[in-house]
């Protein structure tokens, strides 16, 4: 009898359970970098506001990462959100006057750049296909006769 069976609390954990970690993981790199890009994306090399352009990169090879990944649209959402939340309060006035996103080139490519680019992401990312990356079973040893190398049993 395999340990698995004797002792069913070594079981590891669900799918479910595993499926809620990584889109919170997702949701917290979309927070930190609205964050780190909210307050980096000003930085020119004459007249080009190259840091803003490299974020709106970075963010659409991020949420369109995350959904190729995670096996649909909902994993390119989930950071877009996020990052879409902090940026939103980011744009704020505060009483004396400040911003942390201005009215200016890199503000504007920073903001509406990224909301091509997470827009572009998850439109791009197909949709659910039958499971994520993350909890797809992998056999590695030999292959029942009749099944190809990709092929899912039926459950039965």
């Amino acid at each position: 009898m395999p340990a698995e069976e004797r002792n069913p609390a070594r079981r590891g954990p669900s799918e479910a359970a595993v499926t809620a970690a990584a889109y919170c993981v997702l949701a917290l790199f979309g927070l930190g970098f609205g964050v780190v890009g909210a307050f980096q994306h000003s930085w020119y090399l004459w007249p080009v506001p190259v840091s803003a352009v490299g974020c709106v990169v970075v963010l659409f090879g991020a949420c369109h990462g995350a959904g190729r990944m995670m096996g649909g649209k909902l994993g390119a959402l989930t950071p877009a959100v996020a990052w879409l939340v902090v940026t939103m309060i980011w744009l704020g006035q505060r009483p004396e006057g400040d911003l942390v996103i201005a009215n200016d080139l890199s503000g504007y490519v920073y903001l509406y750049g990224g909301l091509v680019a997470v827009l572009a992401a998850v439109l791009l990312t197909p949709s659910a296909r039958g499971g994520s990356w993350l909890l797809t079973q992998h056999s590695f040893g030999p292959r029942p006769a009749g099944r190809a190398p990709g092929e899912r049993g039926t459950g039965a």
